[in-house]
């Protein structure tokens, strides 16, 4: 994994989209440790926000086309999302509509969000506007924490 991490950081920006992408669907990885690293390391910290944020939203989007599938033993089987959770998850949406995409920014539960709006159909460009909100504001609190040290 240090390796693999070392790769991303030499990518820089690339590697901070990639990064991003990975963790946004329903791959576990830190995005987080790689926009870390390339911000000690120097890189422009509003190059790097947009990497990332357009990398984890681009991540979080295809989980919201898996989802828009509608075949709940496929995204069991590749995704690993239960289906409890897609349960759980559309009851929320019932109360909150896509406006829970903003939670998409969260470990783990942000992907059975965007499996959710697109499984459930909840109206693309909500979900994409939601869901970017959501990682605009993980992404920039996350540079403005570092770049406080």
């Amino acid at each position: 994994m240090t390796s693999f991490l070392a790769l991303l950081e030499s990518w820089g920006y690339m590697g901070m989209f990639i990064s991003a992408f990975i963790a946004g669907s329903v791959f576990p990885f830190s995005s987080e440790a790689v926009l870390t690293a390339l911000l000690l390391a120097g890189l422009d910290p509003m190059h790097l926000f947009v990497a990332a944020t357009v990398g984890n939203v681009a991540g979080s989007m295809l989980n919201y086309g898996v989802g828009t599938l509608g075949k709940m033993e496929w995204i069991e089987k590749y995704l690993h999302v239960e289906r409890e959770k897609v349960d759980r998850t559309s009851r929320w949406m019932e109360r909150y509509g896509a406006w829970i995409g903003v939670l998409c920014f969260l470990p783990i539960l942000g992907s059975v969000i965007a499996v959710t709006l697109g499984f459930t159909r909840a109206n693309p460009w909500l979900s994409l506007l939601t869901i970017t909100i959501g990682k605009v504001l993980r992404y920039g609190l996350l540079i403005f924490v570092v770049a406080q040290f």
